[in-house]
């Protein structure tokens, strides 16, 4: 394998094939051990892991050792590794490059461990004329494990190896992998950084921890959105060597000291892996859009082909336009007959669907070599608009929890909520309009984090009028309220429809954008946030028919994925609860992925309450 940093040098890695190891060789020197460290070979597999790039297609990717290679030089692609960081003094009976004859070029090579090539480092180049190389020395050695992301997209078998604990660190909010802003684990729940002082040093820290190279760009003044929440690091001043951002000296932050405007965030450099030649765009207006068409077959029966479009939706929309290397997904369509294809017609692809965090379409489930299509014809295959920006939205808890309380309403009260199903099915055989039914209510308020506007899927020409209530709806299901047992079993729920996506309110130095009035436009504008009031119709979940007991109320936004957003593990919110049959109590609400993983399982286990006292 090889690399290089603008042409500066090429290293190349040749493999032992038994040990896993690696020769560093100097294009084509071999690089002598002699004052080769630790930190050289950390240096080394950091800058591999940022711009390594695959040289042979006859070596499958994700591997962390060669299979009998037809060449003497690895060509397995490094940039999927971080180093551990051995020494050179490997065992000489393990190493093939031990067994071979060997031409030293460099030697008195002695890194810092911040650098973002190993050339510079210091180091010195055998003079043409020397007669002795490398006395009493070896070629060095470098060993490298899979980077966390890699390893994992790749499907390889988990190695043998201590458990390790949750990640301390991640990124949210970036368009494409290692980029993003930097929120870190305090007390089990996670936080944001504060941008002051923020560098290039604590980045590179951040993009290692992670296991990614060094860190291209230091971000500040909450270029990947905005965060929610606690500011848990300021000040943070790092050497470049330390382990974690949390080694690196740092000052704890109050309310007043830094706001959410000032988040920090990183771009990490990342190993070429080559996924982006293995899916093209065709037909669109623009690169952004188009028919995908993807790569199948092996060497020398390689041929370009279309999606299916049955079940392509905004999840395989938003991997495809990852591995596209174009951001976001704006849109996932089922049908591209408005794209001329040109020359390709088959499809080769069928019944994909993805999670919307893999890193290319071969990593999502679809029915491999055998395609089954319902709607046959390269007019119903699959296609995306994609966009370096996104909204995204998330719930205020703590409003919820404030807000929360019981009404029984009269049945001739709810005439127009029936007619828009947000009733249980219970109350269709009621004795209307006598009796009442029983609803839990409470206010939401939805913020845009995101950077880009929230607006409805549909344009204004499809929004679908409700005579009763006297507006349009311009997304069906907005939102799904949901009251849960411990163990996940549904007893209640309702939905609200997006009747008026308006910006209530706005940061300071932001201006709304969107109101209901007069058939408006509807979003929500970056920075802003709707708030439906718990006195709304349908604000609300119908527990007529739920029994005594302790719950969990769960509010889960845009659950549909209709609208594309960069970050839908935020989208629901959980709060514990206990109904005794007359009063209710609602407490720790949290937005899903607020919590460490501990903490979200003694959320899970919680026991309940024993009387109106919260244990």
């Amino acid at each position: 394998m090889s690399f290089s940093s603008d042409g500066v040098f090429d290293f190349y890695f040749q493999p032992d094939r038994t040990s896993g190891e690696y020769l560093v060789s100097l294009n084509p020197l071999i690089l002598s051990s002699q004052s080769w460290a630790v930190l050289a070979s950390s240096c080394l597999c950091t800058v591999a892991s940022a711009s390594a790039s695959i040289r042979a297609s006859t070596l499958k990717p994700y591997r962390t050792r060669l299979l009998s290679g037809k060449s003497r030089r690895a060509f397995l692609p490094i940039g999927f590794f971080c180093c551990r960081r051995s020494p050179w003094t490997s065992p000489p009976s393990r190493l093939l490059a031990q067994r071979q004859q060997h031409s030293f070029g460099l030697h008195g090579v002695a890194c810092v461990g911040t650098e973002a090539h190993l050339s510079l480092c210091s180091l010195e180049f055998y003079r043409a004329n020397d007669t002795t190389r490398c006395p009493g020395g070896g070629p060095a050695v470098v060993s490298c494990v899979p980077s966390p992301l890699y390893a994992a997209s790749s499907g390889q078998k988990k190695q043998q190896s201590k458990p390790q604990g949750e990640a301390r660190v991640r990124l949210k909010g970036g368009a494409h992998p290692g980029e993003g802003r930097v929120e870190v684990l305090k007390a089990g729940t996670w936080g944001t950084v504060c941008d002051r002082k923020w560098d290039l040093q604590a980045a590179s820290v951040v993009c290692r921890e992670l296991g990614f190279g060094s860190a291209r760009e230091a971000l500040s003044g909450a270029r990947m959105g905005q965060g929610m929440g606690a500011i848990h690091l300021s000040e943070v001043r790092c050497s470049g060597q330390e382990p974690s951002l949390w080694k690196c000296p740092h000052r704890n932050i109050t309310a007043e000291d830094c706001s959410h405007s000032q988040d920090a965030g990183v771009r990490c450099n990342l190993p070429y892996t080559g996924v982006e030649t293995k899916i093209r765009l065709s037909g669109g207006r623009s690169r952004h859009e188009g028919r995908v068409e993807v790569q199948t077959g092996g060497p020398g029966s390689l041929r370009w082909g279309l999606i299916c479009g049955d079940d392509w939706g905004t999840l395989e929309a938003m991997v495809a336009c990852r591995q596209l290397g174009l951001g976001y997904a704006n849109h996932g369509l089922q049908e591209t007959w408005y794209w001329d294809s040109g020359n390709i017609t088959e499809v080769v692809m069928s019944g994909v669907h993805c999670t919307g965090t893999e890193l290319s379409l071969d990593q999502c489930a679809h029915h491999g070599t055998h395609v089954a299509c319902k709607r046959t014809g390269s007019h119903f295959t699959a296609g995306v608009i994609c966009s370096e920006t996104a909204s995204d939205l998330l719930l205020h808890s703590a409003l919820v929890q404030e807000t929360a309380y019981i009404e029984d309403r009269p049945l001739h009260m709810l005439y127009c909520a029936a007619e828009e199903n947000c009733l249980a099915s219970s109350a269709r055989s009621a004795n209307w309009p006598y009796g009442h039914r029983r609803l839990l209510r409470f206010s939401s308020q939805i913020h845009n984090l995101g950077r880009a506007d929230f607006r409805p899927k549909a344009g204004r020409h499809s929004w679908v009028w409700h005579e009763c209530h006297g507006h349009y709806h311009s997304m069906d299901i907005f939102t799904h309220y949901d009251i849960l047992t411990p163990n996940g079993t549904k007893v209640a729920e309702g939905h609200k429809a997006s009747f008026c996506l308006e910006d209530t309110e706005c940061q300071e130095d932001v201006s709304k954008r969107y109101e209901c009035a007069n058939f408006g436009e509807q979003g929500i504008t970056v920075g802003c946030w709707d708030l439906y009031r718990h006195d709304i119709d349908c604000q609300w979940i119908d527990i007529t028919d739920v029994k005594p007991g302790n719950y969990i109320l769960q509010v889960v936004i845009n659950p549909n994925f209709e609208v594309a957003e960069s970050d839908f593990t935020n989208n629901a919110m959980k709060c514990n609860c206990k109904y005794d049959g007359h009063r209710i109590w609602v407490h720790n609400c949290h937005i899903g992925d607020a919590f460490s993983e501990e903490a979200n399982r003694r959320f899970e286990r919680y026991p309940g309450q024993t009387s109106n006292q919260i244990i």
